[in-house]
This record gives C-alpha cells, sequence and structure tokens, in this order.
C-alpha cells in the first residue's frame, strides 16, 4: 500500500469519524433541548396536580440524571463503543459508592420519605430529632430548622425520620400550660373565678375551646392551680407571657397572702416532756 493510498484511508476514517463526531454533537445539543423541553412540562403537569414542590424537585432531578445518563451511553453506542461493559462498569461503581456513602443514601431516602409522607412541611413549627424550631427546608439529604433563639439548626433527614416528630403546626390551636400556687387561707373558687375572667381578656386567647382552671394538685403551701388557655401556634410565646402577667396583676389586686409552706413538728420541753404540736411557716 502506497502513500497515495494511506492517505485516502486516513481522510476517509477521519472523515467518518468527523461525521460521527459531529452526528454525536447534534445528538446531545437536540436531546438536551428535548429532555429539557420534557422536564418543564413535566415541572408544570406536577404542579397543576398540587405535588408538594420539594418532591418535585426530587423527581426532576431524578429523572434528569436518569434521561443523561441514557444519553451518553446511547452516544458511546454511536460511536461503536461496547455499552454492556460500561453499563457493568457504571453499575459496579454505583455499588461501591452505595457502600460507601450508606449514611448519605439513608438521609436521601429519609427525606423521600418525609417529603411523601408529609410529617412537617416548610414553615412548621416543630420538635425533632430533639431539635425545636421552624423548618425552614427539606434537602436531599438534610433539613434546616430555625429555633426560637434564632440559631439555624442543620439535621439529618435520616436522623429526623427515625425519631419522634411533634408537629405544632398541625393543628388549629395549641394548650399553654403553667401552674399557679394558692395560699392556704385564699379562697380557690374566687381565684379560679378572677383568672378565668382575667385571661380571657388576654389578646389572641381562644373563647372555644374555653382557658381551663381547675386545682390539679396540693402541697405544704397550699393547693396548686393549672392554667390552660388555648392559642393559635403564632400566638403562642405571647399568650403564656401575657398569661403569668395576668396571673400576678390578678392575685396583687386580689390582695391575697404569699403562698408558705406549713409543716409539722414535735420537740421536748425542758423538763423532758412532750408538749405536743406545734407549726411553723416557712415563706416559699
Amino acid at each position: 500500500m502506497n502513500l497515495n493510498e494511506i492517505g485516502q484511508v486516513a481522510i476517509a476514517l477521519l472523515t467518518q469519524f468527523g461525521l460521527k463526531l459531529i452526528g454525536a454533537i447534534l445528538l446531545w445539543i437536540v436531546a438536551q433541548k428535548l429532555i429539557d423541553f420534557g422536564l418543564k412540562l413535566l415541572r408544570r403537569w406536577f404542579r397543576s396536580q398540587q405535588v408538594e414542590p420539594t418532591l418535585i424537585n426530587y423527581l426532576i432531578n431524578i429523572i434528569a440524571v436518569t434521561f443523561r445518563i441514557v444519553l451518553i451511553v446511547a452516544i458511546l453506542g454511536f460511536f461503536g463503543i461496547e455499552t454492556t461493559s460500561f453499563a457493568a462498569l457504571l453499575a459496579a461503581v454505583g455499588i461501591a459508592i452505595g457502600a460507601a456513602w450508606g449514611g448519605l443514601l439513608a438521609n436521601f431516602a429519609a427525606g423521600a420519605f418525609l417529603i411523601v409522607f408529609r410529617p412537617f412541611k416548610v414553615g412548621d413549627f416543630i420538635t425533632a430529632a430533639g431539635v425545636t424550631g421552624t423548618v425552614t427546608e427539606i434537602g436531599l439529604f438534610t433539613s434546616s430548622i430555625n429555633t426560637p433563639d434564632n440559631v439555624l439548626t442543620i439535621v439529618a433527614n435520616n436522623k429526623i425520620f427515625s425519631d419522634n416528630i411533634q408537629n405544632f403546626s398541625a393543628n388549629a390551636y395549641r394548650r399553654v400550660d403553667l401552674l399557679v400556687q394558692l395560699h392556704h387561707d385564699v379562697n380557690h373558687n374566687d381565684a379560679i373565678a378572677r383568672l378565668k375572667a382575667r385571661i380571657s381578656q388576654i389578646p389572641n386567647v381562644l373563647d372555644n375551646p374555653a382557658p381551663d382552671v381547675e386545682i390539679i394538685t396540693f402541697n405544704l403551701a397550699g393547693p396548686v392551680l393549672a392554667v390552660r388557655p388555648y392559642c393559635n401556634n403564632d400566638h403562642y410565646w405571647q399568650v403564656y407571657f401575657d398569661t403569668n402577667k395576668a396571673i400576678r396583676e390578678t392575685f396583687g389586686e386580689a390582695g391575697y397572702p404569699i403562698p408558705e409552706q406549713r409543716y409539722a413538728f414535735s420537740s421536748l420541753s425542758p423538763d423532758g416532756s412532750k408538749p405536743g404540736v406545734s407549726s411553723a411557716s416557712l415563706m416559699s
């Protein structure tokens, strides 16, 4: 074979390779456009079905990655590269990554379950994995919770999903729980009536259900009242603090004595006789 023939073969091969390369580039561009267009239509359809936005992002990302992997395999096949070996290699790499990143995959799966089962959503006030606050983001692997003292806390999704979750925003209202100590000499019915009337006037306290004020227990200082107004979760701390103020002001205006502990003790007189039982009071 002379140089002319070698040159002609080389030109033919380069031409064939160039045409395939141009075809592969055109295939990549056109396929990318079609994938993007299809994903936009799919996203629009999910939104029309009122699907959770975070779940939409999950699904769109998974579908996009899958389509692009299929496209790469198709282009490699177009060039005559054996794709079965590539697919086996890709599967092996996936298994290796899965074994090495088991924790990340567990967090990813937990995040998907959080989106599907929806124990809470962005904006809810929750307690999960030992963290209490407002949910600001539900991500692929972690969720962000802003605590009441304005500290952004990042929590792994798997830790949230494997623990108990309290969603304070799920119900229309919640209860504020406070305890009030009464003096032995205070008429508890009078105290209950005064507190119910005063607490009902606090802004954002609900009329239905009405505030509960009842005796919950007794101790050495006297009866203890459970004071329980109800309010929307957004007004919890305002009602909590205002109720404390109302208790203090109500008892002050009524002139109730300060609660004190009373206990019994026995002692011997100097002559050895037992005088009996006397009482002593200590300010609480």
